[in-house]
């Protein structure tokens, strides 16, 4: 189709091709081809263009297409498709749940492939429980706390701030079973569905950069107190989700999402509230005080500044959105300051800090 090997074919000689063939394609793939051919005013298509969209690759030549075939890809809703498998539904389902707009759900559901499965959320949920739970206590617990999670080399503990993996390993132990067991549910509800729609790179650096801010928050607003418990990290896609869902509100076609919201902010206000109830409570196991709260807020400020940003828009590449850089600066701000903090302010002030454990 292009004896001169120039890379272009025109745009006539593309659309007779696809009413040639079109019955061997899926009717959604059609539907961006031909947007394609719609979009390009040059009157020829580029290979590299026409690759990158057969390989669902995200690719400006695909934002041009839908941009300007809005009209054709939006003729059919998705949720109007029928005789749909399980695993269908269940890929429809996560894109109305996570996603605005009906060309980015019909991109998503035309190419999800489950390859890679959502694994950095089901792999950190297995081993913060069976560390917890195995490792550590060698039985379930059921009271708000136990002196055992005190006594390991993975929660950051104010005396301890120079040992920098504790700053990120933390997460893997908690206070108590209700503790453990309200952050897995949160991930898994919320952060499996977000990896599938956005991958996880994007998942695992808003979820590690909540947890790195939390402890960090800990260090520099409550010195004293010793922090465990992936809130932060939790915290941190559930406060990106929600907010994403409150900035496209009209958008959102997710059933029930106002009762979802809710029982989302119940948990998360149930939580929080009882981390700063046991903060504040004579602590079982003096001198040591309960862990602190701090970590949950770095969490939230992460998720609604770098967190809706990654989440905001499914295609757009991060480095061509301003706000992307703007927030990641002040986190990066952020992080230095604290790591400052660390290394003077505890000897200026000269702190009482609990002993280690």
């Amino acid at each position: 189709f292009d004896p001169d090997n120039t890379g272009y074919i025109s745009t006539d000689k593309f659309r007779s091709l696809l009413q040639r063939h079109g019955s061997e394609l899926d009717p959604h793939k059609l539907e961006v081809l031909l947007a394609l051919a719609d979009s390009n005013s040059e009157g020829r298509i580029c290979y590299q263009d026409f690759v990158n969209l057969m390989s669902n690759k995200r690719s400006n030549s695909f934002r041009q297409a839908i941009l300007q075939g809005n009209r054709r890809l939006c003729s059919k809703a998705l949720l109007e498709e029928t005789g749909l498998s399980l695993s269908q539904r269940l890929i429809r389902h996560v894109a109305y749940e996570t996603l605005p707009r009906e060309i980015d759900r019909k991109w998503y559901y035309d190419s999800y492939t489950c390859c890679p499965p959502p694994w950095f959320m089901i792999t950190i949920t297995i081993v913060a429980f069976f560390l917890y739970n195995g490792v550590v206590l060698d039985r379930f617990v059921l009271q708000v706390s136990h002196p055992l999670y005190l006594k390991n080399a993975l929660l950051y503990h104010p005396q301890l701030r120079a040992q920098a993996w504790r700053y990120l390993t933390y997460i893997f132990m908690h206070a108590g079973i209700e503790h453990l067991g309200l952050n897995v549910v949160l991930q898994l509800l919320v952060g499996v569905p977000l990896e599938m729609v956005h991958g996880a790179a994007r998942i695992s650096f808003v979820y590690v950069a909540g947890v790195v801010a939390g402890s960090l928050a800990v260090s520099v607003a409550d010195m004293r107190a010793p922090v465990v418990g992936s809130s932060g990290g939790v915290y941190a896609l559930v406060s990106a989700h929600l907010a994403n869902i409150v900035m496209n509100w009209s958008g959102m076609k997710c059933q029930f999402k106002l009762l979802r919201m809710a029982v989302a902010l119940i948990c998360m206000s149930f939580e929080f509230g009882r981390a700063v109830w046991l903060r504040f409570h004579p602590s079982a196991y003096p001198p040591c005080p309960h862990p602190s709260f701090m970590a949950h807020l770095g969490g939230v400020m992460v998720g609604i500044t770098l967190g809706v940003v990654i989440l905001r828009n499914y295609e757009q590449r991060l480095q061509d959105q301003t706000l992307w850089w703007i927030f990641l600066s002040i986190y990066v701000i952020f992080v230095l300051f604290a790591i400052f903090w660390n290394i003077f302010a505890y000897s200026l002030l000269d702190l009482k800090l609990p002993p280690p454990p």
